[in-house]
């Protein structure tokens, strides 16, 4: 079976980090994807999907140095769905993106240039701690 993501797209908004009690770093953020196609009266529209998306470790930190809002980035990673119960006692759950491997594709973000980084760590699903 194969559970696998490629998106292309710029980040909505900075990413956010937090430390798992273990002390890895998760940092959190949005890519939005569009896509360009035509209506029924052949006018061009454009529907902007938007994907959260996850990094752990030393892919964690690399995002959260290099990373900012309009970023143009290369995503590569799988689905993950993970449900809790929220504070007011409803049931929760959302879908996201585990980001695998990160490549830069403009120059926007805070190094300035092209860069790529590689999560080695988690290497399967046994090791994502959640």
């Amino acid at each position: 079976m194969v559970n696998k993501v490629i998106l292309v797209g710029r980040l909505g908004r900075d990413p956010e980090g937090r430390y798992l009690p273990d002390g890895t770093l998760v940092v959190s953020f949005s890519v939005a994807t569009d896509e360009n196609r035509k209506n029924k009266d052949g006018e061009r529209q454009k529907k902007t999907e938007w994907h959260r998306v996850v990094a752990f470790g030393k892919l964690a930190e690399i995002c959260e140095q290099y990373l900012s809002k309009g970023v143009l980035v290369y995503i590569d990673g799988q689905l993950q769905t993970r449900s809790w119960e929220g504070k007011d006692g409803n049931k929760r759950s959302t879908t996201e993106v585990v980001a695998k491997v990160m490549l830069m594709l403009d120059s926007k973000g805070k190094s300035g240039g092209r860069s790529e980084a590689t999560n080695t760590v988690p290497t399967d699903d046994s090791d994502v701690p959640f």
